[in-house]
């Protein structure tokens, strides 16, 4: 679930559909390398354009198919099609019409919760209010600058621009990430989260009462028409992709509700625009305008209340709370718990105390 991320492969491609008596050199004149990539020794057999989706999960299989169509995506020197199955050697090259952004990773002392590490990966239990990684607006001193320092500082190279991201939580969300060290356990780890067979929960507090203990929440997700820092949720499937949101009731504070998350997909923003379209927005979710108290109650004791937990709470409420996956060496499974952050427990604190009272 990413946020503020470019796409990778652009609208901009070439005009040419076919691949026949294509010159590398001459077809692709002007033309910007965005990404080099050796085929790890340890590689399944798998499509091209699903291995360059782990790569740049932003994209789509689309964009990618074109851009092969393109003749941009060369494989040992020459174009593939989207349905060349990769092999452990190959140098992968992919080329597009405009260059690329400039963005050098700069190591930066910053403190990060790292509660698992070893050769091949790290954990990591994010704080809300961190960027995930360096992009537009926030350049530096995110968790892959962090990350950067204490690599070099334990003198350890990891390339984290090509390698290393496997997920994204946005900025506001706090809990459990997973950063792969090499290309064959980024690889790895990104075909789990690809094929959904991580183990992965969220909490949530959402405004209201939901009226089922349990529930699911269907409907494709996509840009809002309007607002572009927003995503919408389109139940007729005429735009966007498809989304699932399995959700289940663990406390409910009368105008407010905690919520355990299990996703079905993986979109961006996905949790906040569903439960936005079901009428129950994110508590102090401000994007998606669950930064004011519920409408409907007008006590003036109750509207002081909100102000003092959103001083106490001033971010989205939605955490990260369990990650388990195969360990891509040992292929043992890890699974990993994280507590609820300090922000919203002493949410959860102040609202029964309001609810006694």
């Amino acid at each position: 679930m990413a946020e503020d991320n470019e796409d990778f492969f652009d609208e901009e491609l070439l005009e040419s559909d076919s691949l026949e008596n294509i010159d590398i050199d001459e077809e692709n004149k002007g033309l910007y390398e965005h990404l080099n990539i050796k085929v790890d020794k340890n590689q399944e057999p798998l499509r091209i354009d699903k291995f360059l989706l782990i790569y740049r999960q932003n994209s789509s299989r689309n964009k990618i198919s074109q851009t092969c169509r393109a003749g941009n995506v060369v494989v040992n020197g020459a174009p593939v099609k989207q349905n060349y199955r990769v092999k452990p050697g190959d140098q992968i090259s992919v080329l597009l019409a405009h260059p690329p952004r400039q963005n050098v990773i700069i190591p930066q002392d910053i403190p990060v919760n790292i509660i698992y590490e070893d050769d091949d990966l790290v954990v990591v239990d994010k704080e809300p209010g961190m960027v995930v990684h360096p992009g537009h607006g926030n350049w530096d001193k995110t968790l892959v600058n962090a990350l950067a320092f204490h690599f070099e500082k334990n003198g350890e190279k990891s390339d984290l621009d090509r390698v290393g991201l496997v997920h994204r939580i946005d900025k506001d969300t706090s809990g459990l990430l997973v950063i792969a060290k090499n290309e064959y356990a980024l690889s790895f780890l990104a075909k789990q989260f690809f094929n959904r067979t991580t183990k992965r929960l969220y909490w949530a507090f959402v405004w209201g009462n939901p009226q089922e203990d349990e529930g699911t929440i269907r409907g494709h997700i996509g840009r809002h028409p309007k607002n572009r820092m927003q995503m919408s949720v389109y139940e007729d499937g005429s735009h966007g992709k498809h989304a699932v949101t399995h959700y289940k009731v663990l406390e409910r504070f009368r105008y407010m509700t905690w919520v355990e998350c299990k996703l079905e997909t993986g979109r961006t923003h996905q949790i906040r625009a569903h439960f936005k379209h079901i009428g129950h927005t994110l508590f102090n979710d401000e994007r998606y305008e669950g930064h004011t108290p519920l409408r409907g109650v007008n006590l003036p004791k109750y509207k002081q209340f909100i102000k003092n937990v959103f001083e106490i709470l001033p971010r989205h409420a939605l955490h990260a709370h369990t990650l388990g996956f195969i360990h891509p060496t040992t292929k043992k499974e890890l699974y990993f718990e994280s507590p609820m952050p300090k922000d919203m427990a002493d949410a959860v604190k102040k609202w029964r105390n309001y609810l006694e009272n």
